[in-house]
């Protein structure tokens, strides 16, 4: 059986040839380094109150922050005479972990303790 073409096929359009060397028209694409900035970091403050135990907050700084037993005394008293004191500086996601272990240990262990997270200016 054959089949006859009614229609006279059309030419495909093609794509528009590239510039020539040396020509006007041709196109210079820059490569642009993008510019990343480290993430935005977030200090964890421990909160003075009248409550919790001084040997406590020694304990929280030592456990959660990592702390030597003289620098956390210090921190301590930090807290204990300025009303607060920065326990450590993190990424957002760890400073609020950080925050959270905090102050589920204290409500363990009966004390008011505050932990809130800062971003640093």
């Amino acid at each position: 059986m054959d089949f006859m073409a009614t229609k006279i096929p059309k030419k495909p359009v093609l794509p528009a040839s590239p510039p020539s060397v040396g020509s006007n028209d041709s196109v210079v694409l820059e490569r642009r380094t993008q510019k990343v900035k480290p993430p935005q970091m977030f200090q964890v403050v421990l909160l003075n109150d009248d409550f919790t135990p001084m040997e406590f907050v020694v304990y929280v700084i030592q456990e959660f922050f990592s702390k030597d037993r003289e620098t956390a005394t210090q921190i301590m008293l930090k807290i204990h005479l300025e009303g607060k004191g920065i326990c450590g500086v993190y990424s957002r996601d760890v400073a609020s972990t950080k925050v959270d272990q905090v102050t589920q240990a204290s409500r363990e262990a009966g004390h008011p303790l505050q932990c809130v997270s800062e971003p640093v200016e």
